[in-house]
């Protein structure tokens, strides 16, 4: 079953790679979305994928890259509505930087 999820990561998680190297672990994993920074310093991620890959990556995320220093997590269920979906035309493979919010 495919899922998503918005996820909020708080800590030292700007100016570490946190972005590329979220990226880099999504596309390993064939998920689909997105990762930016946010202006309140805090990293958002939103996620698209089958249940076990994407639990996989929120588990990473709760770590971060080497020089990240994770103090919370907040995830959020988000439905999947084709016609809705921010994300739509996107494969469940495609996951980007997204320009900072």
């Amino acid at each position: 079953m495919h899922i998503r999820r918005q996820i909020f990561v708080s800590g030292r998680v700007q100016g570490v790679f946190f972005r590329d190297s979220t990226r880099q672990l999504a596309n390993k994993l064939k998920l689909g979305g997105g990762v930016r920074n946010c202006s309140d310093g805090r990293v958002e991620v939103q996620v698209f994928g089958p249940e076990t890959d994407v639990q996989t990556l929120i588990k990473w995320l709760k770590i971060g890259p080497k020089y990240a220093k994770v103090s919370t997590i907040e995830v959020i269920d988000l439905p999947i509505h084709p016609a809705e979906d921010p994300l739509q035309g996107l494969s469940s493979s495609y996951f980007e930087v997204w320009q900072t919010k």
